[in-house]
């Protein structure tokens, strides 16, 4: 009996010791950035933004190309914790590197772009769209960068190294990466994404700036707590800009229901809205800033299950915040039936300097 006991404490303290040995390991890689840091701009291009001209700004959470119609997501209820294939990983990022190329929009706002992770078959697809539209500068925040995601056991999420990209056709003269606030407990933030929003500023050509910020908000805190940090943070920084004198374009994914009639968009599901999708707070208003969402086209589906247009939910998640000087001329959601991501584009037509801020929801 004491044999047995002695053999089942070695494996206790076995098991224990490696825990602790990966915990260590984790925390000691664990990314830990300044609240800011100055972003390299790859490839810089020389045109500056001219006022009263339209200029084009898409924003596209491509799913690390790895959550196409046939995917569903592990946190999301479903199981999956990578992307099918390395076949339906590089069909993904080609489809994705075609739709921006022809596009031809100014500017990108790109979302969960991945460097040689794991769960998108070490990929590098930052450099691949940077080769791909060589017209444009790049620039790339990193949010997410951890190890060893050791969930789901049977086939871990595994190394992570992903983050945000801005691409411009214009000038810029400087990028930086904002941290956002909002911390997980410890352990659980060791391998959770480290938010931030990426600031690209552009000379315009009547002496001011277009700054640009591509945000990519939190999605799975519990009650929307650390969700209502970060839009405090974007609620300062835009006061600050607009008192600057600059134009401002925050876009990206928002992780919050984007929708005019809020209460009537969840009546509509009922008992089956996500469980992370949270309203837009009415207290998160700024005065004469005004949103371009299209309403008629969905920017996101839920990850429960591979898409079904008659089982998944789709909303908008996905859209553009401009402050006062900033014209809204239309806004576009490109109905792509989530085909090679969990996301729909949404682009976005702007002139400066002609009109306040009007918001709008569709062409």
């Amino acid at each position: 009996m004491r044999k047995v006991a002695r053999v089942l404490l070695t494996i206790a303290i076995i098991l224990f010791a490696a825990f602790a040995g990966f915990l260590g390991l984790v925390a000691v890689t664990d990314y830990r950035p300044a609240t800011i840091t100055e972003i390299q701009v790859d490839n810089p291009q020389e045109d500056v933004v001219q006022i009263r001209r339209e200029i084009t700004i898409t924003s596209f959470n491509i799913g690390y190309c790895g959550l196409d119609k046939h995917a569903d997501f592990f946190m999301d209820g479903g199981t999956m914790s990578r992307a099918i294939s390395p076949e339906q990983t590089a069909a993904n990022i080609d489809w994705v590197s075609a739709f921006l190329t022809e596009q031809k929009s100014d500017i990108y706002f790109l979302q969960e772009v991945d460097r040689r992770s794991r769960r998108s078959y070490r990929t590098e697809q930052y450099t691949r769209f940077c080769s791909d539209l060589s017209e444009y500068s790049g620039s790339f925040a990193t949010n997410y960068r951890v190890a060893w995601v050791p969930v789901p056991l049977a086939d871990p999420h595994g190394n992570v190294y992903s983050g945000i990209a801005t691409l411009s056709r214009y000038r810029v003269n400087s990028a930086a990466r904002y941290s956002l606030p909002g911390l997980y407990p410890w352990i659980k933030q060791l391998f959770m994404l480290d938010r931030c929003t990426m600031e690209s500023r552009l000379p315009t050509s009547d002496g001011r700036q277009l700054v640009l910020a591509n945000v990519h908000l939190s999605a799975f805190d519990e009650g929307g707590v650390i969700r209502a940090q970060q839009l405090a943070f974007l609620k300062e920084y835009a006061g600050r800009e607009l008192k600057s004198g600059n134009y401002l374009v925050i876009g990206g994914d928002w992780n919050h229901l984007l929708s005019s009639d809020p209460k009537a968009k969840q009546a509509e599901y009922g008992d089956a809205w996500p469980f992370w999708l949270q309203v837009l707070p009415d207290d998160f208003a700024i005065e004469g800033f005004g949103w371009a969402v299209d309403e008629t086209v969905p920017s996101c589906r839920t990850l429960d299950r591979p898409y079904d247009p008659a089982a998944n939910i789709a909303v908008n998640i996905d859209g553009f915040l401009v402050s006062p000087g900033v014209e809204i001329v239309s806004v576009y959601g490109h109905d792509l039936g989530f085909e090679n991501s969990d996301h729909n584009p949404v682009t976005i037509c702007i002139r400066l300097g002609t009109a306040p801020a009007n918001g709008t929801d569709g062409d």
